[in-house]
Protein backbone atom coordinates (compact mmCIF):
# COMPACT_ATOMS: atom_id res chain seq x y z
CA UNK A 1 0.00 0.00 0.00
CA UNK A 2 3.04 2.49 0.47
CA UNK A 3 4.49 1.54 -2.36
CA UNK A 4 1.98 3.21 -5.05
CA UNK A 5 2.27 6.19 -2.90
CA UNK A 6 6.17 6.12 -2.87
CA UNK A 7 6.09 5.71 -6.54
CA UNK A 8 3.89 8.66 -7.07
CA UNK A 9 6.18 10.96 -5.08
CA UNK A 10 9.13 9.86 -6.98
CA UNK A 11 7.40 10.24 -9.99
CA UNK A 12 6.15 13.92 -9.20
CA UNK A 13 9.65 14.82 -8.03
CA UNK A 14 11.47 13.51 -11.28
CA UNK A 15 8.57 15.14 -13.29
CA UNK A 16 7.95 18.27 -11.53
CA UNK A 17 10.22 20.45 -12.95
CA UNK A 18 9.22 19.33 -16.59
CA UNK A 19 5.72 20.28 -15.86
CA UNK A 20 6.35 23.59 -14.74
CA UNK A 21 8.49 24.49 -17.90
CA UNK A 22 5.30 23.14 -19.99
CA UNK A 23 3.20 25.45 -17.90
CA UNK A 24 5.47 28.30 -18.60
CA UNK A 25 5.92 27.37 -22.16
CA UNK A 26 1.95 27.38 -22.29
CA UNK A 27 1.78 31.16 -21.35
CA UNK A 28 3.23 32.73 -24.74
CA UNK A 29 0.90 30.34 -26.53
CA UNK A 30 -1.91 31.60 -24.71
CA UNK A 31 -0.84 35.42 -24.85
CA UNK A 32 -0.26 34.39 -29.01
CA UNK A 33 -4.12 33.41 -29.24
CA UNK A 34 -4.84 36.38 -27.62
CA UNK A 35 -2.74 38.45 -30.01
CA UNK A 36 -5.05 36.96 -32.70
CA UNK A 37 -8.47 37.30 -31.81
CA UNK A 38 -7.65 40.75 -30.69
CA UNK A 39 -6.65 40.83 -34.29
CA UNK A 40 -9.56 39.47 -35.78
CA UNK A 41 -11.87 41.38 -33.62
CA UNK A 42 -10.32 44.60 -34.75
CA UNK A 43 -10.43 43.75 -38.20
CA UNK A 44 -13.99 42.61 -38.20
CA UNK A 45 -14.61 46.06 -36.20
CA UNK A 46 -15.99 43.38 -33.34
CA UNK A 47 -16.53 45.69 -30.51
CA UNK A 48 -18.44 43.26 -28.20
CA UNK A 49 -15.04 40.67 -28.45
CA UNK A 50 -13.31 43.87 -27.85
CA UNK A 51 -14.52 45.04 -24.57
CA UNK A 52 -13.90 40.90 -23.02
CA UNK A 53 -10.25 41.31 -24.44
CA UNK A 54 -9.27 45.01 -23.13
CA UNK A 55 -9.14 46.23 -19.82
CA UNK A 56 -11.54 48.81 -19.03
CA UNK A 57 -8.14 51.03 -18.28
CA UNK A 58 -6.86 50.38 -21.79
CA UNK A 59 -5.12 52.73 -23.34
CA UNK A 60 -2.68 53.18 -26.82
CA UNK A 61 -0.45 55.70 -28.33
CA UNK A 62 -1.27 55.01 -31.39
CA UNK A 63 0.15 55.68 -34.64
CA UNK A 64 -1.47 59.09 -35.27
CA UNK A 65 0.79 60.40 -32.15
CA UNK A 66 -2.45 60.60 -30.04
CA UNK A 67 -3.38 58.48 -26.20
CA UNK A 68 -6.71 57.52 -26.80
CA UNK A 69 -8.52 55.46 -24.70
CA UNK A 70 -10.48 52.10 -24.84
CA UNK A 71 -14.09 54.46 -24.77
CA UNK A 72 -12.02 56.67 -27.48
CA UNK A 73 -10.82 53.43 -29.55
CA UNK A 74 -14.26 51.77 -29.97
CA UNK A 75 -15.48 55.05 -30.95
CA UNK A 76 -13.56 55.31 -33.82
CA UNK A 77 -14.55 51.37 -34.59
CA UNK A 78 -17.84 52.29 -34.86
CA UNK A 79 -17.49 55.16 -36.77
CA UNK A 80 -15.15 53.77 -39.35
CA UNK A 81 -12.36 55.78 -38.22
CA UNK A 82 -10.41 52.68 -37.85
CA UNK A 83 -11.56 50.20 -40.48
CA UNK A 84 -8.64 47.64 -42.39
CA UNK A 85 -8.72 45.32 -45.23
CA UNK A 86 -6.25 43.07 -44.13
CA UNK A 87 -4.28 43.30 -41.04
CA UNK A 88 -1.78 40.88 -40.27
CA UNK A 89 0.61 40.58 -37.05
CA UNK A 90 3.48 39.46 -36.47
CA UNK A 91 4.54 38.65 -32.86
CA UNK A 92 8.54 38.45 -32.67
CA UNK A 93 8.81 38.66 -28.84
CA UNK A 94 6.48 37.67 -25.79
CA UNK A 95 8.02 38.08 -22.58
CA UNK A 96 6.04 37.02 -19.03
CA UNK A 97 7.36 38.45 -15.94
CA UNK A 98 4.30 37.50 -13.14
CA UNK A 99 1.18 38.66 -14.42
CA UNK A 100 2.42 41.10 -16.89
CA UNK A 101 3.00 39.74 -20.93
CA UNK A 102 4.59 41.83 -23.52
CA UNK A 103 3.84 41.11 -27.00
CA UNK A 104 6.25 42.92 -29.55
CA UNK A 105 5.86 42.69 -33.32
CA UNK A 106 5.33 44.41 -36.55
CA UNK A 107 2.07 44.72 -38.16
CA UNK A 108 0.82 45.04 -41.52
CA UNK A 109 -2.60 46.78 -42.96
CA UNK A 110 -4.53 48.13 -45.03
CA UNK A 111 -6.73 51.08 -43.93
CA UNK A 112 -10.17 51.94 -45.52
CA UNK A 113 -12.79 54.39 -45.73
CA UNK A 114 -12.23 57.23 -43.04
CA UNK A 115 -8.86 55.73 -41.58
CA UNK A 116 -5.64 57.62 -41.95
CA UNK A 117 -3.58 55.93 -44.97
CA UNK A 118 -6.57 54.53 -46.49
CA UNK A 119 -5.97 52.79 -49.43
CA UNK A 120 -2.29 52.54 -48.62
CA UNK A 121 -0.38 49.44 -46.86
CA UNK A 122 1.22 50.74 -43.54
CA UNK A 123 3.83 48.88 -42.13
CA UNK A 124 4.49 49.71 -38.32
CA UNK A 125 5.80 48.27 -34.89
CA UNK A 126 3.52 47.74 -32.09
CA UNK A 127 4.02 46.61 -27.86
CA UNK A 128 0.85 44.94 -26.43
CA UNK A 129 0.95 44.76 -22.56
CA UNK A 130 -1.79 42.09 -21.67
CA UNK A 131 -2.28 42.25 -17.69
CA UNK A 132 -3.78 39.19 -15.78
CA UNK A 133 -6.77 40.28 -14.09
CA UNK A 134 -8.80 38.04 -11.95
CA UNK A 135 -7.62 34.78 -13.92
CA UNK A 136 -8.05 36.31 -17.37
CA UNK A 137 -5.64 38.10 -19.89
CA UNK A 138 -6.87 41.54 -20.65
CA UNK A 139 -4.79 43.94 -23.42
CA UNK A 140 -4.09 47.23 -20.85
CA UNK A 141 -1.77 49.03 -23.04
CA UNK A 142 -0.35 49.20 -26.63
CA UNK A 143 2.02 51.31 -28.68
CA UNK A 144 2.17 51.33 -32.56
CA UNK A 145 4.11 53.44 -34.93
CA UNK A 146 4.32 53.75 -38.47
CA UNK A 147 7.30 52.56 -40.19
CA UNK A 148 6.37 52.52 -44.02
CA UNK A 149 3.73 54.33 -45.33
CA UNK A 150 3.42 52.88 -49.09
Amino acid sequence: MHLPSVSLVLLTLVLGPAGEAQAQQATPATITQLEQQERQAVLRGDTTALKKLWAPEFVVNNPDNQIVTRPQILGFLRSGKIDYTTFERVIEKITITGDVAVAMGREIVTPEKKTTHAGKTVTRRYTDVWVRQGGAWRLTARQATNIVVQ
